[in-house]
């Protein structure tokens, strides 16, 4: 069975919308669009790219999916990014889309999410996800996430779509990794490992 891996870029307070660009998303009347590019130096950029290029499959929410098919068929070729995007088998999850995707190697997945994604884990190694929060919820929900990389910045925007939104279902994590870069940002790698235990830290007679 393949991984399935979550790619989230965040702010301290856990804002995660519209990192790429003013455009992006402004859902909300979000003004701060494109927070994420000012604090993207060479170092972390080039392991974001060493992590995305093991990826096998990317699986993407209907609006995540719709910000890159309009970006990334015509993005400069300079970018490693563009090739490795473009050139990956693509899944959308999504119960509004409708006929053919027009972003190439793209697929609708439509029916029951659980066995569809489940499905996916057994055809590919690793299946990446970026972004799509509310495809996040669902898939934590379903126990189908086996590892998070948070990319969290340095920044406190006060509003906006938070990636670990209400109805997020409770779950344990276990970091395995944590580097911090020069302009402040931390990359924080977890895998699921069940749900919370409990406890108290009252003194006990």
């Amino acid at each position: 069975m393949g991984k399935l891996i979550v790619t989230e870029f965040v702010t301290l307070d856990g804002v995660a919308q519209a990192p790429g660009g003013p455009d992006e998303d402004r859902d909300g009347g979000f003004a701060h669009g494109g927070w994420q590019a000012p604090l993207v130096d060479q170092e972390s950029g080039g392991v974001m790219f060493e992590q995305a290029r093991r990826m096998d499959a990317l699986l993407l929410g209907r609006r995540t999916y719709e910000t890159f098919a309009d970006y990334w068929p015509n993005a400069p070729q300079e970018s490693p990014f563009t090739g490795l995007l473009n050139g990956v088998p693509k899944y959308v999850a999504s119960r509004t889309l409708a006929g053919s995707l027009a972003w190439q190697g793209s697929t609708l997945v439509a029916d029951d999410l659980a066995e569809s994604i489940t499905t996916l884990k057994g055809r590919h190694d690793e299946v990446h996800v970026i972004g799509s929060l509310d495809l996040l919820q669902s898939l934590l929900r379903f126990g189908l996430v086996d590892r998070m990389n948070l990319w969290v910045y340095p920044l406190l925007l006060g509003s906006g779509k938070q990636v670990f939104a209400d109805g997020t279902v409770p779950t344990a994590l276990r970091l395995t990794e944590s580097v911090t870069y020069p302009s402040g940002t931390l990359h924080l790698t977890y895998e699921t490992a069940g749900v919370p235990t409990y406890g108290s830290l009252a003194n006990e007679e």
